[in-house]
């Protein structure tokens, strides 16, 4: 593990294996928060980061929770609290070696419950669930609007949701939404909604995979990401650039889940680390 950071509810931690260890220089690994709960202070929101430098160059992850609600003008806050978040992380502040360089960011991943809903009555949410039509569905996504408007997202990509909205389920172990029929009564009504979401932000950075898990364990589901990532390697007599890519990440073969004709799925990080805890 390199770095890890918890701030009430929020919490990081970046690891790296051995053999990239062993063969890129990594250095200058940080860790920040920034609290914008209740007050503008408390840290039930916010966000951590861990930063990190490999062959010189600057690498940042955030993890963040963001203002909850689905009332007009909520995304309002999480949008205020986006700017903030990124106004007071010291890593993206203009670099050290060019103090005038206002547009200094290294590219980054943000990530977390990001709260952001969607501009859709329930009911008609409900029904573009029911068929399964994300394509649909996604044109009414707070987040996907923020992304293609600018403002606080200016520059930040996001690969495409092919996946079912992650918040909110009736309860633990259940894969049923809050407040559809059959639910219990007073169970609360919310909207379901890509609240877990995953973006990136720099040049060499490239989403190879986008999806979301079945781990009940909460009234969310949790959402994953592959990316590879470039950086340039500069030796004394021989200048050359190595990717470093998901390839170099792949377990040996006889890691990898054996797919049965019953179960044809292609194999996910989720089925190799899994096969990977049970041997």
């Amino acid at each position: 593990m390199m770095a890890s950071k918890r701030m009430v509810g929020v919490f990081i931690c970046v690891w790296m294996k051995k053999g990239v260890l062993r063969k890129y220089s990594v250095s200058k690994a940080r860790v920040s928060s920034v609290a914008c709960g209740i007050m503008g202070c408390l840290g039930n929101k916010g966000a951590v980061t861990v930063s990190m430098s490999i062959e010189g160059v600057s690498f940042c992850f955030i993890a963040a929770h963001l203002a909850s609600g689905e009332k007009k003008g909520d995304e309002g806050r999480r949008n205020r609290q986006v700017l903030e978040i990124f106004r007071r992380t010291s890593f993206l502040l203009p670099s050290k070696d060019d103090p005038n360089d206002d547009h200094y960011h290294p590219p980054t991943i943000l990530f977390g419950d990001l709260n952001y809903r969607l501009y859709l009555e329930d009911h008609l949410a409900r029904d573009l669930v029911s068929k399964y039509d994300w394509e649909a569905l996604q044109a009414y996504d707070q987040l996907r609007c923020e992304l293609e408007e600018g403002g606080a997202f200016e520059g930040w990509r996001e690969g495409n949701l092919e996946f079912a909205p992650t918040y909110k389920y009736s309860e633990s172990n259940c894969d049923r939404y809050s407040g559809s029929f059959g639910g219990r009564s007073g169970e609360k009504q919310r909207t379901p909604a890509w609240c877990d979401r995953i973006l990136w932000w720099g040049e060499g950075v490239k989403q190879l995979s986008y999806f979301r898990s079945e781990s009940m364990f909460s009234d969310h589901r949790p959402v994953s990401a592959l990316f590879s990532m470039q950086v340039e390697v500069r030796k004394e007599t021989n200048q050359k650039v190595f990717p470093v890519n998901a390839t170099e990440f792949r377990p040996p073969e006889n890691l990898l889940p054996r797919n049965s004709e019953e179960d044809n799925k292609p194999a996910t990080l989720l089925s190799m680390l899994e096969r990977d805890i049970d041997e």
